[in-house]
């Protein structure tokens, strides 16, 4: 008989990258990672794409997980559900109005999945009941951040600019510039946790000179 396989952990592999502290930032370097991702635009609190995105990125990384747990006897953990909302600059979205940003929403998978799995895996999902109609804007791609600055947010996505000006005021002290998309990722669900308890990863890609 053989030995029962582990489940992959990307948290639990990676857990310096996913535990930053509420009180300071740091510096940390992202490894190359593949997600399933998703593009849109629009307020993420009002945004039907939004909320399709969501059920689309959660209805084919739980669809993956059980395909490939039943016929490959591969199990991993779910991560986060991330964020990356696009502008030219980052400070710029403090100050921009929300139903005009354009965001990529994104879950990591682990390094097993291959291209085949996930397009097996989006076809599934696409065949459930109310499966969401943004299924077929799903891609899978490996993002390489390399090096950030990053902070923990506690309390509400609404009170977070106090945090992100500190992670941007921080980063300028180190001698750092921006050098790509903010990016949130997402430890609390708000259906589940009161808002001043909710935990939000603010990261930043930054550059050296």
């Amino acid at each position: 008989m053989s030995a029962k396989k582990s489940k992959i952990d990307l948290w639990a592999e990676n857990k310096e990258l996913f535990t930053p502290s509420a009180k300071e930032p740091s510096l940390v370097r992202i490894p190359p990672f593949a997600y399933i991702m998703v593009d849109g635009s629009g307020d993420p609190n009002t945004s039907s794409a939004f909320r399709d995105a969501i059920g689309a990125l959660y209805g084919a990384i739980y669809t993956l997980k059980f395909m490939l747990k039943k016929h490959s006897g591969i199990d991993f953990r779910v991560m986060p559900l991330s964020g990356r909302f696009l502008v030219d600059q980052p400070p710029e979205l403090l100050l921009g109005r929300k139903d005009e940003w354009k965001w990529t929403l994104m879950i990591p998978l682990p390094s097993v999945v291959r291209q085949a799995d996930f397009v097996k895996a989006v076809a599934g999902a696409s065949e459930k009941k109310n499966a969401s109609p943004a299924l077929h804007l799903l891609r899978r791609e490996v993002l390489k951040e390399g090096l950030c600055a990053q902070i923990l947010h506690k309390g509400p996505y609404a009170n977070e600019k106090p945090t992100i000006e500190k992670l941007h005021a921080f980063i300028r002290e180190q001698g750092l510039a921006f050098a790509g998309s903010h990016h949130e990722i997402y430890l609390s669900d708000p259906n589940r946790s009161a808002p001043a308890k909710m935990k939000t990863i603010i990261r930043q890609p930054v550059k050296r000179g």
